[in-house]
C-alpha cells in the first residue's frame, strides 16, 4: 500500500507539470496520454498511474520563454492495479483526496535546450504542499500530434504522502519517479 501511495504522489507531480492555455487550439489528447509513477516498496519497484488529468497549454516552440503550462491531476484516479491498495490511497495518511482532490502544476519558466528538448520550471502542489520543480521534457512531432515525454523525481515525504507509520522509508521509499507521455494537438512546428 505504501508503495502505491508513493507512486500516486509521483504521478500527481508529473501530471501537474504541463499546462495553461492562451492558444485554444492546443489540446491534450487523453486517450494517447499517460502519467505513471514508480516507487519501491520493500525494495521492489511498484508502478501506478493516474487515470484522470487535464492540461491547459500555451506553447510556442519558437518562443518557449513566452509559454504557459498548467496541469491538474484528479488524485482519486490513482491506481496501482490492486483493489486493496487503491482503497488506501485516498485516505488521510496518503493522498487525503477528500480534503485535497487535485494536484496541480503551474509553470514559471520554459527554457529551450535545442533539439526538441526543453526545461519546464514551476510550482507543484500536492496535498496542500507546494514545491519548486524543474522537469526536462522532449517533444516529437508527427503530423498534427506533438508528443511530450519526460521523467522527474520527487520526494513523497516533502508532500506528506505516507504520513504517520507510513513515513518510515524502510517500507516505502521516499523517492518516486514520475513519467509522463502527453499527446497534444495545435502545437506549432519546431
Amino acid at each position: 500500500m505504501m508503495v502505491s501511495r508513493v507512486i500516486l504522489s509521483t504521478a500527481i507531480a508529473a501530471s501537474a507539470l504541463l499546462g495553461t492555455s492562451a492558444f485554444a487550439q492546443q489540446k491534450l489528447v487523453p486517450a494517447q496520454s499517460e502519467i505513471v509513477f514508480v516507487s519501491k516498496q520493500m525494495g521492489v519497484p511498484v508502478e501506478g498511474r493516474f487515470k484522470k488529468f487535464d492540461a491547459q497549454i500555451a506553447f510556442d516552440p519558437a518562443k518557449p520563454d513566452a509559454s504557459k503550462i498548467a496541469f491538474t491531476v484528479d488524485i482519486a484516479s490513482a491506481t496501482l492495479g490492486v483493489p486493496e491498495t487503491d482503497a488506501e490511497l485516498p485516505r488521510p495518511n496518503w493522498f487525503n483526496t477528500a480534503k485535497f482532490p487535485q494536484a496541480t502544476f503551474q509553470s514559471t519558466a520554459v527554457k529551450g535546450l535545442g533539439g526538441g528538448k526543453f526545461e519546464v520550471s514551476g510550482k507543484l502542489a500536492i496535498k496542500g504542499n507546494s514545491r519548486d520543480v524543474v522537469v526536462p521534457v522532449a517533444l516529437v512531432q508527427s503530423g498534427a500530434t506533438t508528443t511530450v515525454t519526460g521523467t522527474f523525481p520527487l520526494k513523497r515525504l516533502a508532500f506528506k504522502i505516507g504520513e504517520n507509520e507510513w513515513a518510515d522509508t524502510s517500507m516505502v521509499a521516499d523517492d518516486v519517479q514520475v513519467k509522463f507521455k502527453l499527446a497534444l494537438t495545435g502545437v506549432g512546428k519546431m
